[in-house]
């Protein structure tokens, strides 16, 4: 340093110290402390003192120092680094210290799991962990009441580096909450823990999605083995069953056959036997169709076509085709209808009518002679525009289904008894058939029943409004005139009395027939007569052709008493025109029906009766068919009709035939489909293509054992007039024959 600047800094300070780094001495000495001190000799003068010492032991201690506080200082910054890390993955760090009975929160931050410390006991770290953040339902659990037990936690540590657990917080927060073994003292015993908290929702969210799918997949697995299981179990017992049920017919029609080989001299005897059967025969068709249908339907090949349909020929044709069951077992039949506004919907004709069968068939199947059977159609209001909701009911009084049984009404196969031990005959195909259709066509169907009170099924289906439907209009001659309804089922009754209001006539009406000739003879006397008697057929007071009797006979004037029933009244349709009744109508009742017998109250509608023979004397036909036996019925049932009838036996020899004679040859073909050497389908488009114009449009009426309605498509496609299914009835045969005779284009 030099002179001045020494002399400058000690006239401000009393001393100065220094330290120097010399070049190496022979000493080894390297580091000096020089010391400058100031001392007066007068105001002006002071003397300088240096004093110099080396200071090696000193330096070093210095440095050590400096190295340990750096070192101290980068274990802070990576003690920071840690934290600020576990931080990013952790909400909550904090130290437990067991030894001072205390806590220090190292870090947290505000989430669903949080840890205030306002108290740093740990009793209060417990209560903060526990009462606060857990969710109820984790707080009731003892296993997680164990876990937060800090009283138990140096044990439970004492072999452990850490324990974890996880929870739900109260906002229903996936949380893992760890125990890590910090310090411990010289005995091995834990003295500092670290508890963290980290937030798995994500994770176990996903794992919990994951476990679920995966039970999810095993349950499938173990229903699917289950359905299988049962479905063996079920198609076994069916078997059993078919096997009886089956064999019972097949046993009819081979020993009637045989009694009727030995009574060939007697006509009445033959006849008999013959019909048995034929009723055999047609239920081992029926057995047979089930089986057929079901199969069908679990193969995806039935489906859907909807067309524009008059709801009440749904319901007519119904009763037409039970008419002869429930005559047998005379069973009383009430069918009626409550709030039908639309009459006209789309829908498949085919499949409904499938579906009111089997349910119908069902109820009289299990219906005891004599018992009741209930069949409603009922309009629900429907939020839907342009679309009615329809409620089918069939009601019996039967036999009961048992709880058990109920749960697997509608399960292929599965019959509660069967024929063997119950005498009711069937597949147990039919509940599972009407359930799959009621499926297609979009509705639901659930049944109920309860002991000796018989069962109820209900078809409830949604369906589309035929816009182009026709309405209804009221009759002016009519309004506000007097009409008395007469029915012992008082449903009907309020139904046809709405119809009547809503036509705007006056309407009364009472369940007993010598009530009703009472009522009339008063309104008669009283200058209010009726103006028109809607009377029930079937009462158990008194009949309606007998009630309709005595009115009329009270009544001068030609009032129109109009008959309703359920049942075929051809049989006493004279009877009751001689009673002085004007008009018949069907059960169940619409309003479009009413408005039209309402308006020809004079008309009495006859029911037709179809010819089962017909004569077509001079009308030569081909038949077209492999097998023999087949052919040899065929060619019988229609030689029998008037028919010459020439036979082939495969498509090919159909084809030369057709080339080779005359134009004017056949009047119609009746085609086999399946046939070894060219099918039907190709036999029918070779000919449509023949040259001649005559012989390539002649009717051609596809005669078959393919009889869905696939294959009727196929049929038509190929170029078919027709197609009628194998077993043959003669009934469908003279009604096909005659709508293609009866056509100009064929005369």
């Amino acid at each position: 340093m030099r002179p001045e600047v020494l002399m400058y800094e000690l006239r401000k300070q009393d001393s100065l110290q220094y330290r120097y780094q010399t070049i190496p001495n022979p000493a080894g000495k390297e580091y000096f402390n020089i010391k400058i001190v100031r001392m007066h000799v007068d105001e002006e003068r002071f003397q300088v003192v240096i004093g110099i010492q080396p200071i090696d032991e000193i330096v070093q201690k210095e440095n050590e120092y400096q190295m340990q506080l750096e070192y101290a200082l980068k274990q802070q910054e990576a003690r920071t680094e840690v934290i600020q890390s576990l931080a990013s993955q952790y909400q909550e760090m904090v130290v437990l210290d067991f030894k001072e009975d205390k806590y220090s929160v190292i870090h947290g931050r505000e989430s669903g799991f949080y840890i205030a410390q306002p108290k740093q006991s740990l009793q209060n770290l417990h209560n903060i962990l526990f009462d606060r953040n857990l969710n109820d339902e984790f707080k009731k659990q003892e296993k997680v009441k164990a876990f937060f037990d800090l009283t138990t936690l140096q044990n439970r540590l004492r072999y452990k580096n850490f324990i974890n657990m996880e929870v739900k917080s109260r906002n229903n927060h996936w949380y893992r909450a760890t125990y890590i073994s910090k310090k411990r003292d010289d005995n091995g015993k834990i003295v500092e823990v670290l508890f963290v908290v980290k937030d798995i929702h994500e994770e176990k969210k996903k794992e919990l999605e994951a476990k679920e799918k995966l039970e999810e997949q095993e349950k499938a697995l173990r229903d699917a083995l289950q359905m299988a299981e049962n479905a063996n179990k079920a198609k076994t017992t069916f078997l059993n069953n078919m096997s009886h049920d089956i064999r019972t017919p097949m046993n009819a029609i081979i020993g009637y056959t045989a009694l009727a080989a030995t009574h060939i001299d007697n006509k009445d005897a033959l006849n008999n036997y013959l019909t048995k059967i034929n009723i055999s025969s047609k239920h081992l068709l029926s057995l047979i169709n089930d089986v057929l249908d079901m199969s069908r339907i679990e193969n995806g090949a039935v489906n859907i076509e909807c067309h524009e349909v008059h709801i009440p020929d749904i319901l007519h044709d119904l009763t037409t085709i039970i008419q002869g069951s429930i005559h047998s077992k005379q069973l009383d039949l009430c069918i009626d209808t409550q709030d039908i506004v639309h009459e006209d919907v789309i829908t498949d004709k085919l499949r409904l009518n499938q579906i009111l069968l089997n349910l119908t068939g069902n109820a009289i199947k299990f219906t005891q002679v004599g018992g009741r059977i209930n069949i409603r159609i009922k309009e629900n209001p429907c939020d839907d525009p342009g679309y009615a909701y329809f409620e089918f009911t069939v009601k019996d009084n039967g036999i009961d289904m048992s709880e058990e049984f109920i749960k697997h009404v509608f399960d292929s196969f599965s019959r509660e008894r069967s024929s063997t031990n119950s005498g009711i005959e069937g597949t147990g195909l039919g509940m599972a058939i009407t359930k799959h259709l009621v499926n297609m066509l979009g509705g639901t169907i659930h049944v109920n029943s309860k002991e000796g009170e018989g069962s109820e099924f209900v078809v409830c289906l949604t369906m589309k409004i035929n816009d182009t439907a026709s309405t209804y209009e009221t009759i002016s001659s009519l309004a506000g005139a007097r009409v008395l309804v007469v029915d012992d089922d008082i449903d009907t009754c309020m139904s046809v009395s709405k119809m009547l209001r809503d036509i705007q006539m006056r309407a009364d009406w009472t369940t007993s027939g010598k009530e009703a000739v009472v009522r009339s003879q008063e309104a008669y006397e009283q200058s209010e007569p009726f103006e028109v008697f809607i009377i029930d057929w079937l009462m158990p007071d008194m009949n309606g052709i007998e009630t309709a009797r005595r009115i009329r006979s009270s009544m001068k004037n030609e009032v129109p008493i109009i008959i309703l029933s359920a049942y075929d009244y051809s049989d006493v349709e004279q009877e009751a025109l001689d009673a002085g009744v004007t008009a018949f109508i069907s059960k169940p009742l619409f309003k479009s029906e009413l408005i039209s017998v309402l308006k020809n109250p004079k008309t009495v509608r006859k029911q037709s009766v179809e010819t089962l023979h017909s004569c077509y004397e001079g009308k030569h036909l081909l038949l077209v068919e492999d097998n023999e036996l087949n052919r040899e019925i065929a060619e019988e049932m229609l030689k029998n009709a008037g028919f010459i009838v020439d036979s082939v036996n495969d498509g090919i020899d159909a084809v030369e035939r057709m080339k080779a004679l005359d134009e004017n040859a056949y009047d119609l073909i009746l085609m086999d489909i399946q046939m070894p050497k060219m099918d039907g389908y190709t036999a029918t488009k070779e000919i449509r293509h023949l040259s001649n114009r005559r012989k390539a449009n002649i009717p051609i009426v596809a005669m078959t054992a393919n009889a869905f309605e696939e294959d009727k498509k196929k049929s038509m496609a190929a170029g078919m007039n027709a197609h009628l299914s194998k077993p043959v009835n003669i009934k469908n045969l003279v009604e096909t024959l005659d709508g293609i005779f009866k056509n100009d284009k064929y005369q």
